[in-house]
């Protein structure tokens, strides 16, 4: 088991940067940082990158990642779209004694601090809520069908939180099982599965299905919880491009979406988001004064 000396600090934010053919995810989690060290006291960051990823580093990275971590092994096909296999090394590669996991694709656009301590309550919390443009839960399935059919919790690894435990120990153990025999569970313990590679978001509801959802979720709190930018759950088409549907302002300090200043993380979910403009704002907000905490 880890020793709890190996952490360099209590508590930070960690993702997932590597980069395909088609996405450079170190740019994604490049600007998240940046939304991060503008919205937050507690903001320290952390950045996981395969050897080729690493090579793209330059100075501005430098200066804004407060952690970059050198993935161990590479558990992806060299050629995968999406490089989803290496979620589960999370626990035993961050330098935070609590840390709050990422999808790269999220910024943030208020104070979460006050987070914390009530994701404290749980070794492992994933989140269970998510939320329409206009800060509304969704409750949405078009994307949930499988889940719904399998009997799997509801959750979502978009925003997660865990801290070092045994419990915490153990999700991700399974979660390392799930990756490794996914075709038996594909076919023998899902219904209507047809992810040849998994989704992090069903390997780590299988893991809270065998731990007990009980010890990775806390329903009872409006958090963690983001804006998800996919259509159906924004009652738009479910393969509609948002953008193309619903009016956007991006400032230094704030982010409008139809016309609904964001209060919660959103998760932009299209990859090519972040044009010129709108990473230009995002660094000049880097520049001003951070926020007061909640």
């Amino acid at each position: 088991m880890r020793s709890p000396n190996t952490f360099s600090e209590q508590q930070g934010f960690l993702t997932f940067a590597q980069n395909t053919d088609e996405v450079d995810y170190l740019e994604l989690a490049y600007y998240q940082a940046v939304s991060i060290k503008q919205t937050q006291q507690i903001n320290s960051y952390a950045v996981v990158v395969d050897a080729q990823t690493k090579e793209k580093l330059n100075e501005t990275h430098y200066r804004v990642f407060d952690y970059i971590v050198d993935l161990p092994v590479d558990h992806n096909e060299p050629t995968s779209r999406w490089k989803l296999a290496n979620e589960w090394q999370a626990w035993h590669i961050t330098p935070f004694k609590e840390t709050i996991k990422l999808e790269s694709d999220i910024l943030f656009t208020q104070n979460i601090d006050h987070w914390w301590t009530g994701l404290r309550h749980r070794e492992v919390c994933l989140t269970t809520k998510i939320r329409d443009y206009e800060g509304t839960v969704s409750n949405d399935r078009t994307y949930r069908r499988m889940f719904d059919d399998s009997n799997l919790p509801d959750v979502y690894n978009g925003i997660m939180y865990f801290r070092f435990g045994q419990t915490s120990m153990q999700f991700f153990q399974v979660a390392e099982l799930v990756y490794q025999h996914w075709p038996l569970f594909r076919d023998h313990v899902l219904t209507n599965c047809r992810e040849d590679v998994p989704s992090t978001d069903v390997v780590f509801a299988i893991a809270a299905q065998l731990i007990g959802p009980e010890l990775c979720t806390i329903p009872a709190l409006d958090y963690p919880s983001f804006v998800h930018m996919k259509g159906a759950i924004n009652k738009l088409d479910a393969t509609a491009d948002w953008r193309q549907a619903l009016h956007f302002e991006q400032d230094a300090t704030d982010m409008f979406i139809g016309f609904t200043r964001q209060q919660w993380p959103v998760h932009y979910y299209q990859k090519d988001f972040l044009n010129e403009r709108i990473s230009a704002e995002l660094v000049r907000g880097l520049e001003q004064p951070s926020r007061p905490s909640c």
